[in-house]
């Protein structure tokens, strides 16, 4: 099973969030807004939502339930996550340029053209 880094998410059962401390380092607006969009979502739709990182650098929005939750919304959720990736998308694709950098090593293509 491919390696995931969990950078943040919310749980709607624990009305929890949790921030993993490895991403100290983003700056503290990005970080409260990652955790204002985390505890909308489970307030909105429940469940838990996790932001994950991939091995190749990739955000993915992963939602879970537990099997006895007959009230978590499952079309709604799906909708949230679009909305999410729609209006948020300049955010999330700074995450996963922070991510391939820091974490991963890699130089990205501005980088490149000012060395």
């Amino acid at each position: 099973m491919a390696e995931k880094k969990v950078l943040c998410g919310a749980n709607s059962y624990l009305e929890k969030y949790y921030f993993n401390e490895e991403f100290a380092r983003l700056p503290e607006a990005v970080q409260q807004e990652l955790k204002v969009m985390c505890v909308l979502f489970v307030e909105d739709v429940g469940g838990v939502l996790t932001l994950e990182f991939l091995e190749d650098g990739t955000l993915t929005l992963a939602v879970s339930k537990d099997d006895a939750d007959y009230l978590f919304d499952e079309i709604g959720s799906e909708l949230k996550i679009r909305e999410i990736q729609r209006e948020k998308e300049e955010l999330l694709q700074g995450l996963e340029t922070y991510y391939r950098i820091v974490f991963l090593g890699q130089i990205s293509e501005n980088q490149e053209a000012d060395a």
